[in-house]
């Protein structure tokens, strides 16, 4: 009797055993034809139309006389490392750590007016895409494009709209973190894709690390604040620092470590800047 209790059980565990290999089999086989329409359904959230040279102008405009002007506010923006940027010729892949939707017009405040007006910004389709108004006024104003954040970097050249973006000689902004930190200090972990699309564009990365802005807007404000004084507020300390370019490695695990430690290094003397003046060339600082 016990024999047979125990064979029983045998036999259904490895029953159990066998369904769940066949199901991971399954996911397995589906899983690129999903990965596929995923990336077709987030690229035709694409707002084109957001890189024409009419849209750019207006862009630039709105950073010079709106953004500009709401940013000095709220920040005391400081930044270094423009000299690694004087001899780049894009396109470049620049990534920034990630802790409040300040980044993007911190950092792209801080790029030279040359760099910023090839730059594109990679935007969480699922956040900003969702709404029609949203897409549009996110790609008009920042140049977003939408990108699934679940999804990782490891497809083949060609295989989606970031690298046509590429190829057309635009500049791509990541956030490899793939969603803004929501407490403490530090970074969180780095994903590979903008590794994988440096290599197969043979293209350099240049880090950017951001400091301050959780402070100014935290995850869930829907607008900067001042520090409170005791008679006066005062505005956030916000740091931008340009790091040297990473050229292309095949070992993509390599070139993301060392993004991390730049990410989670320590900050060296910054020249500082104010609003961006948008003259005939760059941009200048004030």
């Amino acid at each position: 009797m016990r024999d047979r209790m125990r064979d029983a059980a045998v036999e259904a565990a490895r029953e159990s055993q066998q369904r769940i290999i066949d199901a991971a089999r399954d996911v397995a086989e589906q899983a690129p034809e999903r990965a596929h329409q995923l990336r077709v359904a987030v690229e035709r959230l694409d707002v084109r139309w957001a890189r024409s040279a009419p849209a750019t102008w207006i862009r630039e405009r709105f950073m010079q006389f709106v953004m500009n002007p709401i940013l000095d506010h709220y920040a005391a923006r400081r930044a270094s490392g423009f000299e690694k940027l004087a001899h780049l010729k894009g396109p470049v892949i620049l990534v920034a750590n990630h802790a409040s939707h300040m980044d993007t017009p911190i950092i792209l405040s801080a790029l030279p007016r040359r760099l910023r007006k090839r730059t594109a910004v990679a935007a969480a389709a699922d956040y900003f895409y969702r709404y029609r108004i949203t897409a549009w006024l996110a790609s008009l104003l920042f140049n977003t494009v939408p990108v699934d954040r679940r999804g990782g970097g490891g497809g083949t050249k060609g295989a989606s709209h970031l690298d046509r973006l590429l190829d057309e000689g635009w500049n791509l902004l990541l956030y490899p973190e793939g969603s803004r930190k929501h407490h403490g200090n530090g970074t969180g972990r780095v994903r590979r894709g903008a590794a994988v699309l440096a290599s197969h564009h043979n293209l350099s990365i240049v880090p950017i690390r951001v400091t301050g802005t959780a402070a100014a807007m935290p995850p869930g404000a829907v607008w900067p604040k001042r520090l409170r004084g005791r008679l006066f507020s005062r505005r956030h300390r916000v740091e931008v620092t340009f790091g040297d370019p990473i050229p292309p490695q095949a070992d993509t695990a390599a070139l993301i470590e060392r993004v991390q430690e730049f990410f989670e290094g320590g900050t060296p003397a910054l020249s500082p800047y104010h609003r961006r003046r948008i003259t005939g060339g760059d941009s200048e600082s004030d």
